[in-house]
């Protein structure tokens, strides 16, 4: 009975679409003038200083429905992204490989446990702490978001196996990457962009943006920490305890009945393809410029990967079928990182090498072409209600878009901050920033869309504009881990099979922290000189 007092998240995100219909009945509608300017090598639209002004409403009734359609026409690169990802992993996952490796891992972890010192501190507290670092640098370095997605399928069954839930899986991953977002140092696509259109030096400001990246990793590590104890000690105690009777299912089955299989010819035939591969992309790309922020170094990547590959795969080939796709899994994210930093991948490049993964991987464990076409079909089953929870989603920022309303919240929000001080005016920046996340979540759109005004703005009230990129970078990071219009947010939800209303409650207390964290932050940088502000 309790159970159907619950709303679906399908119906929570369409409640949101008919609120924001409800909106473009309320608020008059509005326009800015935009103008195209060049930031580093990108092009990017602005808004014109100066330029609003009011337009015809045009109320949104009969959309409310089509939302769906739109939906997914606007987040087609995540929907065909999820999709993809889940039909890969569940090939993968019928070889038992993932389960081989985290039992192993899990095996690993239990001799070390041996050692007083790291008992004393909890060899699960050190795995927790690292995996969420390693994301959280991922975030702040080359702004991973999207990706993250691909990565909560591997570790809420690892957090599933270690006696926690699905909430600490996707804290490992999603919310440490997010954490990282929010205290990005290097970030090209919130940082860069944002300072580029602020006439600032690229990536200035970096001593006291590491300094916040620090403060607010060991807040978020903390807190996670803290559940995560909470959970080991009483498993019911999660909110989300039915719904990881799905993983657990998947634990309980019988791991090490395969994970001694011999590797097949079909494994050493496919480890020679991928090999001869990587041979002819090492010839066609010796040598990858890797950007990190605004450095970069020349780095012999594809020929270095190819190498390893050789020596890893026969050692893993020499166990069995289920670590040569476990080192399949390995170097595809290995490719994933020079990609990102290399070759400026994004979902379309990071969801087809996904795909090839899971190709290689069904034709190692000697599955006939129709097998492998039917686990894919299966793992997209599996994970669609997660693609159309995020093209529901996508739809609440089309009818806001199509009502013609977003420009005047820009306007009213901007011109209501007025003489309230510089602490002050910074704050409401910073809420500003916070709330506008709601209805565009995209960082890079968002930057291009209000540092013009908020740059300008600062300028007026005294405020330096580094505090102001600083604000725009807090209220973009923090509340991307709440916002319903978030496709990537939706999307590791409904891959974690987490209700969005469950993660709603379990979040909105560390939102509070990480919010207030935030503008006790952002104080600093206009009470104190500081390097770069």
């Amino acid at each position: 009975m309790k159970k159907n007092k619950i709303p679906h998240t399908f119906v929570i995100v369409f409640a949101v679409i008919v609120f924001a219909a409800i909106l473009t009945w309320l608020i008059p509608g509005g326009k800015f003038e935009r103008q195209t300017v060049q930031v580093g090598e990108e092009t990017r639209e602005i808004i014109k200083n100066e330029s609003f002004h009011y337009v015809e409403s045009t109320p949104q009734t009969w959309q409310v429905f089509s939302a769906l359609f739109d939906g997914f026409e606007d987040k087609a690169d995540i929907i065909v992204f999820i999709l993809l990802i889940g039909g890969a992993f569940w090939i993968m996952n019928s070889s038992k490989a993932i389960d081989t490796g985290i039992y192993s891992f899990l095996s690993f972890t239990k001799k070390i446990e041996h050692n007083k010192f790291l008992r004393k501190i909890g060899i699960n507290n050190i795995i927790i702490t690292l995996i969420m670092i390693m994301f959280s640098l991922f975030g702040a370095i080359f702004g991973m978001s999207e990706e993250t997605i691909a990565f909560v399928i591997i570790f809420v069954p690892l957090s599933i196996r270690m006696g926690y839930d699905s909430i600490v899986g996707l804290n490992l991953c999603y919310v440490a990457a997010a954490l990282g977002f929010a205290g990005a140092i290097l970030n090209p696509f919130t940082i860069g962009i944002a300072q580029g259109l602020s006439d600032l030096p690229l990536f200035s400001g970096i001593e006291y943006r590491f300094f916040c990246w620090i403060v607010i990793n060991i807040v978020g590590i903390a807190w996670v920490l803290r559940y995560a104890a909470k959970i080991r000690k009483n498993p019911k105690a999660s909110p989300v305890y039915e719904e990881d009777e799905y993983w657990r299912a998947r634990n309980n089955e019988d791991v090490m009945n395969n994970a001694g299989e011999k590797s097949t010819k079909a494994a050493w035939v496919t480890f020679l393809l991928i090999f001869l591969s990587l041979i002819l992309f090492s010839i066609f790309y010796p040598v990858t410029t890797l950007k990190i922020g605004n450095a970069s170094a020349v780095f012999p990547a594809l020929p270095v990967i190819t190498f390893l590959f050789l020596v890893s795969g026969i050692l893993a080939l020499r166990k069995s079928a289920q670590f040569f796709v476990l080192n399949l899994l390995l170097f595809t994210i290995l490719f994933l990182i020079v990609g990102v930093m290399g070759y400026s991948w994004y979902v379309m490049e990071i969801a087809t090498l996904f795909f090839a993964m899971g190709i290689a991987a069904g034709m190692a464990m000697n599955y006939h072409p129709n097998k492998i076409t039917h686990l894919f079909i299966e793992g997209v089953k599996d994970i669609l209600p997660a693609a159309m929870v995020v093209g529901l989603a996508g739809g609440i920022i089309i009818v806001l878009q199509n009502g013609q309303v977003i420009d005047t919240l820009l306007y009213w929000i901007s011109k209501s901050m007025g003489d309230l001080g510089d602490v002050a005016s910074l704050g409401m920046m910073y809420i500003f920033q916070s709330f506008i996340n709601i209805f565009i979540p995209s960082g890079s759109a968002k930057a291009a869309l209000t540092i013009p005004i908020m740059s300008q703005f600062s300028d007026l009230i005294g405020v330096s504009r580094q505090a102001t990129v600083m604000a725009f970078q807090f209220g973009d990071g923090f509340t991307n881990m709440i916002t319903p219009t978030s496709g990537v947010l939706i999307g590791a939800l409904g891959v974690a099979k987490v209700p969005f209303e469950k993660w709603l409650r379990w979040v909105t207390p560390f939102m509070i922290i990480l919010i207030i964290l935030g503008f006790l932050l952002l104080i600093p940088t206009v009470l104190i000189e500081l390097n770069g502000f």
